[in-house]
């Protein structure tokens, strides 16, 4: 019976504690393993290849970053009106929009792909990458960008089946194909000696092969998400509604890219010590709010099912239940990291340079009182995308793009490496304050509180 919720938990009725917990539990393993997936592609290039191929695939990790959290995005933004027509029971709407999703996909997929084929060249060349390994960074992103449709597809596909409240098998077919990107990243490089270009040659085809298992696995066990002849028929404020959302979703993850890009050139001029202890920190610190983040991704999803059966009360109960669990997981860090911080930043980093420690354990000493208020920014603002916002959200990544900003050119030089540390803590107590407010004053609510039924919903 555990299995059966866990591979899909029933998010509009039952234990609100239970749908989140199932529900999570899923992405925050698919999260691990695309860190993992990350990590290993890093490994065999380095090993086999050696530092120039790394320092190649090193030179354009923003721009990958980019594509995939644009991909990510946009699939995210479509999921949300997906998993809206589900919890509304409304089949044949839902068969229209997975019918739209794949057109609009498709030709976001064509623009990327054109864009980046321009684009691509003259971006790395501003970036400042080294001319003798341009070529070999320029082959990887290039085959990456020309293929982007597959990580669209599958963010498209695996996102469509989380708006059902499936988390489960996109994360089965995230593990088969994180499996067969390692193999076939051995072989190609190894046996086929194709260099840099092998290791996007196999990222790009165990994407393809993820996409194709989701699409499978839709037709013969999703009947419901399959579109129907007639669920093809031009509708243009569903494709309004679609656009919007993705694209709102897709340059907020791009806005949040950018902001890191900048934050690292004051980070770079400290040398490699800093860089090095502030390379380790981020490990750790990502690692540990996997939780809060996952949590984040699955209130959208909740909330978004909820409002489409109209249960505004469960909304509410529900992102206050995942806002205390991230409180909760925030204080259990705060307990233990502090005391642990400099012994992890050495094993991370495996250095023992009392700068490279030093830094590295006041960064995420620093960071960890402000978990918690990071674990309700990430509720709130995927809790306004499932009710359909997306200005406010997007407002929030401003913040964090105009905050670094601020810190970069005028905070950094004045404080030095503390104005790096404080950095990010102090811009999410301001994005958590705008997105609360955001939260508590929006027009879902005050619809039901001018609603005179509304005391029965």
């Amino acid at each position: 019976m555990s299995y059966l919720k866990l591979l899909h938990p029933n998010l509009t009725s039952g234990s609100i504690v239970k749908s989140l917990i199932y529900f999570t539990i899923p992405l925050a393993i698919s999260f691990i393993f695309q860190q993992f997936y990350n990590a290993v592609d890093t490994i065999i290039v380095g090993h086999f290849l050696g530092e120039e191929s790394l320092a190649a695939i090193g030179s354009c990790v923003a721009v990958f970053e980019l594509l995939v959290g644009f991909g990510n995005g946009f699939g995210n933004g479509l999921s949300i009106v997906a998993a809206r027509a589900y919890g509304a029971n409304d089949i044949p709407r839902l068969k229209r929009i997975t019918a739209a999703s794949f057109f609009i996909t498709a030709a976001v997929s064509i623009i990327i792909m054109v864009t980046g084929h321009l684009t691509l060249r003259p971006l790395l060349s501003f970036l400042g990458t080294p001319e003798n390994i341009i070529e070999s960074a320029y082959s990887y992103i290039h085959l990456i960008a020309l293929f982007c449709s597959v990580l669209f597809a599958y963010n498209l596909f695996s996102g469509i089946l989380r708006a059902i409240g499936n988390s489960f098998m996109p994360l089965v077919f995230l593990i088969i194909s994180s499996l067969l990107n390692i193999v076939m990243d051995i072989v190609l490089i190894v046996h086929f000696s194709l260099g840099v270009r092998g290791t996007a040659i196999a990222t790009v085809i165990a994407q393809g092969i993820s996409a194709f298992l989701c699409l499978i696995y839709m037709k013969r066990r999703a009947p419901e998400l399959m579109p129907a002849p007639e669920s093809f028929r031009p509708d243009i404020n569903l494709y309004r509604e679609l656009s919007t959302q993705g694209l709102s979703m897709a340059l907020m993850s791009a806005i949040v890219s950018s902001g890191s890009v900048i934050l690292q050139s004051p980070i770079n001029s400290f040398g490699t010590s800093i860089i090095a202890g502030h390379i380790s920190a981020r490990k750790i610190f990502v690692l540990t709010i996997i939780p809060m983040i996952t949590l984040g991704s699955a209130s959208a999803t909740f909330v978004s099912q909820n409002l489409g059966a109209n249960k505004i009360d469960r909304i509410k109960k529900g992102v206050r239940a995942a806002n205390i669990m991230c409180v909760i997981w925030g204080s259990l860090c705060t307990l233990i990291i502090p005391f642990t911080a400099r012994r992890l930043i050495a094993a991370i980093s495996g250095s023992s340079n009392a700068e490279v420690l030093d830094y590295g354990a006041k960064y995420i000493t620093f960071m960890q009182p402000f978990y918690a208020v990071l674990g309700i920014l990430f509720v709130s603002r995927n809790s306004l995308q499932g009710m359909g916002s997306k200005i406010l959200p997007l407002f929030s990544s401003l913040i964090e793009l105009l905050g670094k900003i601020l810190f970069t050119l005028v905070i950094i030089p004045l404080t030095g490496i503390w104005g790096i540390i404080a950095c990010e803590p102090l811009i999410w107590c301001a994005m958590t304050i705008q997105l609360v407010a955001a939260y508590m004053n929006h027009k879902t609510f005050r619809k039901q509180e001018s609603s005179p039924s509304s005391a029965s919903i």
